[in-house]
């Protein structure tokens, strides 16, 4: 077990977890195979080790990230907030030590390297001279919401928050850094305006807020927008080529905010194997919102590239998902995001506070004196607060609004009540925050004048932080805390609330739109911040709410503010990263292999009789525009073949040692408009008609096959397709497909289901048929119609017209097929379906009619010698329509010589390929009908003369 420093306690647990599952079918029951099994074990050793001696002792080392404009919640100063985040950022050396006399006691093994990557860095830089730098903490809510973590070897990657365009100060600061564990990003300041003031904070941040993009960027100023963009883009490749300059393997990666959307990819171009994780602090809007977002495909596709990506509550990621699959077409799974096999997870992770801090603050004697004067200062009057930035988001006018109707409306309260709101100036050069500053103070002067007294004024209103004592005092003698966000990612003040309230026992009034409302609505007050009038009246509520109602409310959200910390939620989250990289290896070894083209050529080349198994949709036809989804339906519902397959296709079909079939779930018509010239096999509805492109449609249909259930189905199928729109429905011979592939997601996925509930109910409750569902289809067809059934009938036929005159020794099966159908690529495996290795593989044998055949006179001698390729009566009955002897009796008119067809295929030539399936039953992949065609070409062009 590798025990080298960054590969700490979870990586060895998951290597020797995978370890174990190779090795063993049935591991013991101590080793959790399950993902729910192993993440509860590792939360119980996370809290072992947390009240370990030796955890106490390494608390000392560790330290914390600022992820700065992140519109943090919190305004604290650099007071005590500053030297405790300057002794946690103190450097390695401590940590280090500890970590190594560990490992030489057997105490605990070395920690994971965690590397945090956030727009800024939890220090600002202030250049003295030349090679001289001043460091300053910074100070906001996620830098105080990380200060408990202690469980990982951390290093922060980010901007300080100055230009350096020399390599002497780049070097100087890099080494001042390194001694708070902090690893510089160089952004010039051409860099900083396009990607931070403009992208971030001008594009995504409002978007992302439900304000809405500018409306210059969508009208007048494009190529404004495409230089913000670009730069955005360039910004994110540059801090990934840091991070890329000090990974070590094991590390894992956590991204944070929308600052850093590309990073993501970024980072799994450099190293596919990456722990990467990324987590929004922000809302994300619904799908409706971030389609307006001219970037919108790019950036999903990028945060896609994470492992784990995380958000702050259910309502975001559940908003994430559905951008992904209505503006990318993926598919949403409870988990997450799946693209052709590749899960992205996708959960929600509430972050917390250390809360322990903020109840010992409170035992603090500057802290106590600060409550002793306030208690004096507002002595017989009710404390209501605010505490927020001065931002568009936070509601700081609705807020007071309200509180001016609840004096309007309750005029004994007037001298009873006073409303203590702090609002922290943000973009002070910005004219529309210069606005918003403007209306708050008017506001406030007119409540002030119309309600106030020579004595008392009922809002004391403060521009400017409080240090982290004042605060924390405030708080404790709050009797009503009053959070009003428009729109807000999580607001950590009403935790902070909370956390001072031990004695007081407040009540937290919380807009239904902050995201803390998922956590602490059980035990607060939801209101809408818009609707003043409920605000007013929530004010009244809590003011005269009795005692006992009080102190539940505070003992529900005491209890999960204490118990969700910011420790747990860090370490939950890299244990759910850690896990998740776990799960895809284990999903990864269920994947196919690519095919290894040059190898099937070879053998394609050295081989002496060939049969070419094509599938037609998604694999040789021309693939349509899907991005954005914005999709041409009418060229989609027409597949037309791939204009670069036309020359091969023919080459190779006029080759005489080479027989081609095409094999399609497709109406005849289509098939025959498609490959109508070429000299091939078409099976058109799965198998059930046949014809050599030089001859007539047959049909292996037996005649008394019951097709009574179509008109029935068919009327269903009308029904759902003129009540959803953008689907269609074809009838087939023997089937019916409805489609609801252009129809809304969401919309379709409940028709569907609504669809087969009518099906198994009604019409098809008693019939001999198959319900197939596809991506977003859903097929109703006579039993036994698979591809696998279908070469059983093809290759019967082709027996029939003298087509094979030597034994099949290469088979080479491409498709893009319905799961139901893939019993097309286990159809020429002798084994389980599950033994994909080539070396393994020997033709499937039809025992009962090689008997048969080998007593037989006036057969040639491979006939006699080699096994058949009809399987045996028994599996033919089972995937017959209706009446199972039907096969039998499509046999007995077939002569010895044209049934006796013949399969001398051993395991290395035979090549089964799925096309942009990742799990599939085929023993290898291709990518896309590119690939098909690519490889199609070359085996044209070389094939033997």
């Amino acid at each position: 077990m590798d025990s080298s420093p960054g590969n700490g306690v979870v990586r060895n647990n998951s290597e020797e977890l995978l370890h174990m599952l190779d090795n063993q079918c049935n591991p013991p029951s101590g080793i959790p195979t399950s993902r729910l099994e192993r993440l509860l074990r590792n939360r119980v050793l996370r809290r072992s080790n947390r009240a370990s001696p030796s955890n106490e002792e390494s608390i000392d080392g560790q330290g914390v990230v600022d992820v700065a404009g992140n519109m943090n919640d919190l305004c604290l100063s650099e007071c005590e907030n500053g030297h405790r985040e300057e002794e946690l950022l103190r450097g390695n050396a401590s940590s280090n030590h500890l970590n190594v006399a560990s490992e030489k006691q057997g105490a605990r093994p070395p920690k994971q390297r965690l590397l945090v990557v956030a727009n800024r860095l939890p220090v600002s830089a202030i250049r003295k001279s030349e090679d001289s730098w001043t460091l300053e903490i910074s100070v906001g809510g996620l830098v105080s919401a990380l200060l408990g973590i202690n469980e990982f070897e951390a290093r922060w990657i980010g901007w300080a928050g100055v230009n350096v365009p020399d390599e002497i100060g780049q070097r100087s600061l890099t080494k001042a850094l390194a001694e708070k564990r902090c690893i510089p990003v160089f952004l010039d300041e051409e860099i900083v305006h396009q990607y931070y003031n403009g992208y971030c904070n001008n594009i995504l941040w409002p978007l992302f807020h439900y304000l809405g993009l500018p409306q210059e960027d969508r009208l007048a100023t494009t190529r404004s927008f495409q230089s913000q963009f670009a730069a955005y883009k360039k910004a994110n490749q540059m801090f990934a080529d840091v991070v890329n300059e000090h990974y070590k393997e094991g590390d894992v990666v956590w991204c944070h905010d929308y600052h850093l959307m590309f990073l993501p990819q970024c980072l799994k171009q450099y190293n596919s194997k990456m722990k990467v994780g990324w987590f929004l602090h922000t809302p994300f809007p619904s799908s409706e919102i971030h389609r307006t977002l001219p970037s919108r495909s790019e950036l999903l596709r990028s945060v896609l590239a994470a492992d784990l990506v995380g958000f702050h509550t259910y309502d975001y990621a559940r908003h994430f998902v559905s951008a992904c699959t209505r503006i990318l077409g993926l598919e949403g799974t409870p988990d997450g995001v799946e693209d052709q096999g590749k899960l992205t997870r996708v959960a929600a992770f509430p972050i917390g506070i250390d809360s322990e801090r903020f109840i010992r603050a409170l035992e603090h004697p500057g802290v106590k004196a600060h409550i002793r004067e306030l208690e004096e200062r507002f002595d017989g009057r009710k404390v209501m607060l605010g505490v927020d930035r001065l931002d568009m988001i936070k509601g700081i006018p609705q807020k007071i609004l309200a509180f001016e109707k609840f004096l309007e409306e309750n005029p004994i309260w007037r001298d009873k009540v006073v409303l203590v709101q702090i609002a922290v100036p943000t973009r002070t050069d910005v004219p529309e925050y210069q606005k918003l500053s403007s209306q708050v103070h008017e506001i406030v002067g007119r409540i002030n004048g119309r309600f106030g007294s020579l004595t008392t004024v009922p809002i004391h209103h403060l521009d400017r932080s409080l240090d982290f004592q004042a605060l924390c005092a405030l708080y404790a003698v709050t009797d009503v805390a009053l959070v009003t966000s428009l729109r807000d990612g999580m607001n950590l003040v009403s935790y902070e609330f909370v956390a001072c309230q031990a004695s007081k026992k407040g009540v937290l009034i919380l807009s239904e739109f902050a995201g803390a409302a998922q956590s602490l609505g059980a035990g607060a007050i939801l209101v809408n911040p818009w609707n003043i009038t409920e605000v007013a009246a929530s004010i009244g509520y809590a003011l005269t709410m009795p005692a006992d109602e009080r102190e539940k409310r505070h003992r529900h959200n005491f209890t999960h503010v204490t118990t969700h910390t910011s420790q747990e939620w860090a370490e939950t989250f890299v244990s759910e990263l850690n896990d998740t990289v776990v799960e895809a290896q284990l999903r990864t070894r269920q994947i196919p292999p690519p095919l290894p083209k040059e190898e099937a050529v070879q053998h394609y080349l050295n081989s002496n009789n060939r049969l070419l198994i094509l599938g037609f949709n998604a694999t040789l036809t021309e693939p349509v525009e899907t991005r954005g989804r914005r999709i041409d339906q009418f060229k989609e519902m027409e597949p037309k073949l791939h204009p670069d397959l036309k020359e091969p296709l023919k080459k190779l079909c006029n080759d005489p040692k080479t027989t081609t079939i095409i094999l399609s779930g497709s109406d005849r018509t289509v098939l025959d408009e498609n490959f109508g010239e070429f000299n091939l096999w078409l099976a058109a509805e799965h198998g059930m008609f046949l014809r050599r492109t030089t001859g007539d449609w047959m049909t292996t249909m037996p005649e008394y096959l019951n097709m009574d259930w179509v008109d029935s189905v068919k009327h269903v199928f009308e029904y759902f397709t003129e009540r959803t729109p953008r689907s269609h429905f074809e009838v087939r011979e023997t089937s019916l497909v409805w489609n609801y592939k252009h129809a809304d997601v969401d919309f379709g996925k409940l028709q569907s289901k609504d669809l087969l509930q009518h099906l198994w109910t009604g019409p098809i409750s008693n019939a001999s048929v198959d319900v197939v569902q596809g991506g977003r289809s859903v097929e109703v067809r006579a039993v036994g119609v698979t591809k696998g059934a279908a070469i059983d009938r093809i290759l019967g036929e082709i027996v029939h017209h003298s087509d094979v005159k030597t034994p099949i020794d290469y088979v080479l099966c491409i498709g893009h097929f319905l799961p139901k159908d893939e019993d097309i690529y286990t159809f020429f495996e002798p084994d389980l379906p599950s033994a994909p290795a080539p070396s393994a593989a020997r033709a499937k044998i039809a025992n009962s009619f090689n008997r048969f055949a080998s007593t037989s006179t006036g057969m040639p001698a491979f006939c006699r010698k080699s096994p058949l390729l009809f399987p045996s009566p028994e599996k033919r009955a089972s995937n017959a329509l209706g009446n199972g002897d039907w096969w039998c009796r499509m046999r007995e008119n077939m002569s010895m010589h044209e049934g006796s067809s013949v399969l001398d295929l051993k395991g290395d030539n035979y090549f089964s390929c799925a096309v942009g399936r990742k799990r599939s039953n085929a023993r290898y992949l291709l990518e896309s009908s590119a690939e098909v065609v690519a490889l199609l070409r070359e085996l044209a062009d070389r094939r033997p003369l």
